[in-house]
């Protein structure tokens, strides 16, 4: 009976240290996924003002003009909608010159692995 609790024991302490990689793991994937989106969507961004010497109004336009399939999923809120996007300084030269899209970030409040929070990601 004794033997029985041990091996019981043991297995119950392997699989908690499994279930904490795994969740570990899901974490890291969903930070990579993160990390390459918003890559993606600067270098859209970039694109755009390369090309027409003004940022976006909006990230639709990006897919819009072809510079993005479509706007993605944000891994952390799991939603499209929460993006927060940086517009760019007013030009105080053209008062009237919409300020477009210039930075975009992770609408999520949580805190990453390493401690900071995914809407502080450069």
């Amino acid at each position: 009976m004794i033997e029985l609790l041990v091996v019981i024991s043991i297995i119950v302490i392997l699989a908690s240290l499994g279930m904490v990689q795994y969740r570990n793991s899901v974490i890291r994937a969903r930070e990579a996924v993160l990390k390459e989106d918003l890559f993606r969507m600067r270098d859209a961004i970039d694109q755009y003002y390369a090309d027409k010497n003004k940022y976006p109004s909006s990230l639709d336009d990006l897919v819009t003009d072809g510079y993005l399939r479509e706007i993605p999923v944000d891994p952390m809120t799991q939603s499209k909608d929460t993006w927060q996007v940086i517009n760019q300084e007013p030009n105080v030269n053209d008062a009237t010159a919409q300020p477009g899209v210039y930075d975009v970030k992770s609408g999520s409040e949580e805190t990453a692995l390493d401690g900071t929070r995914y809407a502080d990601w450069e």
